[in-house]
């Protein structure tokens, strides 16, 4: 359930500006906030299943935007390279030119 909670919340981050204020309100409230359903629905008068069904319809859309643009699958992976440069640095081993131009290659794939 948390991985899934963390997939949502980063989707959201690179699209929410391709929602609605009310798909904005509800995903903002349900998975930043940890407003619950019922809470969700008595603010903005509505039944606990019209909630429900907005978020799960949300969630939907997002998971389908990540399909078509893949930002946050390349967000993922400039992390993991970032992460794995760190690492080399840190262990102090000599990095050559050659594979610093393969982790900048790797860096411009990714696009």
């Amino acid at each position: 359930m948390l991985e899934k909670t963390t997939r949502i919340n980063y989707l959201f981050d690179f699209y929410q500006k391709l929602l609605t204020p009310k798909q904005k309100n509800y995903m903002e409230m349900y998975y930043l906030e940890d407003y619950s359903l019922g809470e969700i629905a008595e603010e903005f008068d509505v039944s606990r299943q019209a909630v429900y069904d907005n978020i799960r319809r949300t969630e939907s859309m997002l998971e389908e935007y990540e399909e078509k643009l893949d930002l946050y699958r390349k967000f993922k992976q400039r992390n993991e390279l970032i992460h794995e440069l760190k690492e080399r640095v840190n262990r102090e081993e000599t990095i050559d030119k050659s594979e610093l131009l393969t982790f900048i290659q790797r860096f411009e794939n990714l696009d």
